[in-house]
């Protein structure tokens, strides 16, 4: 893990907080804003924030083709909660640019507004207990493919992974935990 060069996608949303929890797993964080600085990264977190603004401004600095490019040379890529959203094949009930890499159907503000926000444990396969902060957060609905399920909270599917692809519908870097941050890093 030491060392291992990680980009946060930086346009908006909560880029720091996972630049600090990479940097207290080892890793060498990058933030990323530009196609020519996707080519010193090993892996890519696309973060939390506001999934209509992020892939506005992906599209705008034509970072959409550069980050699929990177996905099919097989570097993981992480999206947490509006990032999870960009990574989703299918947006229900809405239409948006996002990235169509990841076999998952999500649902935006799935578990209502800002003031309806909480924290809770749970139980992540392959990782065990975790914390997730659930803000304005999706859920998937509908998973298909090779995408495979990692975490319920209720009956609501919060974490799914296809092959080098993660996406989380809580936000681990707001948290203590670094589970799931050391997790990412391991696909690496």
């Amino acid at each position: 893990m030491a060392g291992k060069k990680i980009g946060i996608l930086a346009l908006q949303g909560a880029f720091i907080e996972h630049e600090d929890c990479l940097r207290k797993c080892g890793a060498n964080p990058q933030q990323i804003r530009s196609v020519q600085e996707m080519d010193q990264i090993e892996g890519l977190i696309i973060p939390g924030g506001e999934s209509t603004t992020i892939g506005k401004l992906m599209h705008k600095y034509r970072l959409e083709d550069k980050i699929k490019e990177k996905h099919a040379e097989g570097m993981p890529i992480w999206g947490t909660c509006a990032g999870m959203i960009l990574l989703a094949k299918e947006i229900a009930d809405m239409e948006q640019v996002h990235l169509d890499l990841m076999d998952i159907s999500v649902r935006r503000n799935a578990f209502g507004r800002q003031v309806e926000s909480f924290v809770t444990e749970l139980e992540v396969e392959g990782i065990g207990r975790s914390q997730g902060v659930f803000i304005r957060a999706p859920y998937v609905d509908k998973v298909w493919g090779e995408a495979r399920v990692l975490a319920y909270y209720r009956d609501y599917i919060v974490m799914v992974q296809e092959g080098h692809l993660l996406a989380t519908a809580f936000h681990p870097e707001l948290t203590d935990d670094l589970s799931i941050h050391s997790y990412f890093l391991e696909m690496i």
